[in-house]
């Protein structure tokens, strides 16, 4: 369990929540392991199987502090909350934001390109010695490259369909050297460039289903939070898509996905025999495949790092509600600008 940014996140399973005097108590084993008073608190985030006491139910009711209900996966799954609520309020200023939102965008585009080039310099300094000279030569050049990008992002005064643009340019860049951070040794496993629907290698289809969860789990953050996860602003709004949920993963897949791909690989604990392939060329995740990766995604989500604005630490599980969290409050106008999260 942590407690960030006014939110107390219960993620043990068979934890109880309950109400004692005017304090939250979170017990484990019948064990007290958390009290804080409710006065300071803004939402109860939980993941999976938590009791929840009808009469903190009730407290929080009356108090305005959201109850938000997600699955062990961290999908959601219900939001409680009492009579006054200030969802209707956040979501006016999101579609009011959502045709004029540069410095959102902004903040979107450079968060996805430092952690790229922050991915492709982890990369260099852990394995380029082993690295094909070409590839090592070609990842450094990208290096160089991104972080021009990044100084355009984030300094220039370029329009949104601009910073889109500039986007779209940095994935090239990056996708086009991914393929020598691969160390497999089935030389199945490799990757010529980015392909979608279907994937058609391996490596494509790992990063498909990685980007599949994560897509959920914006999602849910955004839904906790009180967002509409249908209304973006980096991507346009679409029916069907979460365009929302699509922005505020761009900035974390670099290194949530992409990075847990390479171990994945690299490590050995994936290999051909753990994909599928299908009619027409697509690449598919085997059965015992998605095992693997759903374990290791869990254990991923475990792992804590220091939040760059909110200078604490947290398990990268909670990056995304955390991000939605500062999204809300920049939309609200209690921070001047939206801080993305940065890899260090």
């Amino acid at each position: 369990m942590k407690k960030l940014l006014n939110t107390v996140y219960v993620t043990t399973e068979g934890a109880a929540v309950k109400k004692d005097g005017e304090n939250l108590v979170v017990e484990i084993d019948g064990a007290e392991r958390m009290r804080v008073p409710l006065h300071r608190l803004q939402s109860i985030v939980t993941f999976g199987a938590i009791l929840l006491t009808p009469p903190l139910i009730q407290a929080c009711a009356t108090a305005g502090i959201t109850i938000v209900l997600l699955d062990r996966a961290g999908r959601f799954q219900a939001r409680i909350e009492g009579p006054v609520s200030g969802n209707v309020l956040l979501r006016r200023a999101q579609y009011a934001r959502a045709d004029d939102a540069h410095e959102i965008v902004r903040g979107f585009v450079c968060g996805k390109i430092a952690n790229q080039r922050a991915v492709l310099q982890r990369a260099l300094r852990d394995h380029g010695a082993d690295m094909e000279t070409t590839a090592r030569a070609a990842t450094e050049d990208t290096v160089d490259r991104l972080a021009r990008a990044l100084r355009r992002a984030a300094l220039a005064p370029i329009e949104t369909d601009e910073l889109r643009g500039l986007e779209g340019d940095a994935a090239r860049l990056y996708f086009a050297v991914f393929g020598g951070l691969i160390r497999s040794p089935d030389p199945e496993i490799g990757f010529a460039g980015r392909s979608r629907r279907p994937p058609l290698d391996p490596v494509n289809a790992l990063l498909s289903f990685l980007y599949t969860l994560l897509v959920h789990d914006c999602r849910s953050a955004l839904e906790g939070v009180g967002l509409d996860p249908a209304v973006g602003f980096l991507h346009r709004d679409r029916p069907g898509r979460p365009s929302l949920a699509l922005d505020l993963m761009e900035e974390l897949r670099p290194v949530l996905a992409d990075r847990l791909a390479l171990s994945l690989v690299n490590r050995r604990q994936l290999r051909i025999r753990d994909f599928d392939l299908r009619d027409g060329g697509a690449v598919w995740l085997g059965d015992e495949g998605r095992k693997t990766v759903l374990t290791a995604w869990t254990e991923r989500k475990k792992e804590e790092r220091r939040h760059p604005f909110l200078d604490e630490v947290a398990p990268l599980g909670l990056v995304p509600h955390l991000q939605a969290q500062l999204l809300a409050r920049h939309l609200r106008g209690d921070l001047d600008a939206y801080p993305p999260w940065l890899w260090k």
